[in-house]
């Protein structure tokens, strides 16, 4: 029996959701869109029909995963709230006081590195083309980091704030 050498790898481009079945392909779908799709858009992409896309997206919206923007035709789009608000409990509830503090000081200090390292106070402010072509990738690659950084601080604070406030005694 051959092996197939694609198996540990990504699924193809053309169809990232085979082998899952049809509420993951609408879920991985909705993740995956960068603006808010008909359901029949949704569909497509899920390899589904539209109404079952449709019933889908009617339970995720009533979770709160999908917004569901009312017109003609209705258009749906991930909730990113939501998202922010599960990474965050999920922040809270798998580590400790400590190790969220913790790990706010050190991307508090990873990100002190790139506003010294680029003489800026955010990756916005960075005008890549000032460098020589030759390092314009890895100013990219430090820019996506540096952003990412700010935004793991900012859930790791939110959850570190969550956590203390569980821990705070109670005034009674």
């Amino acid at each position: 029996m051959m092996d197939d050498p694609r198996r540990d790898g990504p699924p193809p481009f053309d169809k990232p959701f085979e082998g899952e079945d049809t509420k993951q392909r609408v879920y991985g779908a909705v993740l995956h869109a960068r603006e808010p799709m008909t359901a029949a858009e949704i569909a497509d992409r899920a390899d589904c029909s539209a109404e079952s896309a449709r019933t889908h997206l009617s339970f995720y919206a009533d979770l709160g995963i999908v917004v569901r923007h009312e017109g003609r035709p209705v258009r749906y789009e991930r909730n990113d709230d939501y998202f922010e608000w599960r990474r965050v409990n999920t922040l809270a509830r798998e580590r400790t006081l400590d190790e969220l503090q913790s790990g706010v000081s050190e991307l508090t200090d990873r990100i002190e590195a790139f506003r010294d390292e680029y003489d800026a106070d955010s990756p916005a402010a960075v005008d890549v083309l000032a460098f020589d072509a030759g390092r314009i990738d890895d100013v990219y690659a430090d820019l996506g980091e540096w952003a990412t950084a700010i935004e793991e601080r900012r859930l790791h604070e939110r959850a570190r704030r969550k956590v203390a406030g569980s821990t705070a005694p109670s005034h009674g």
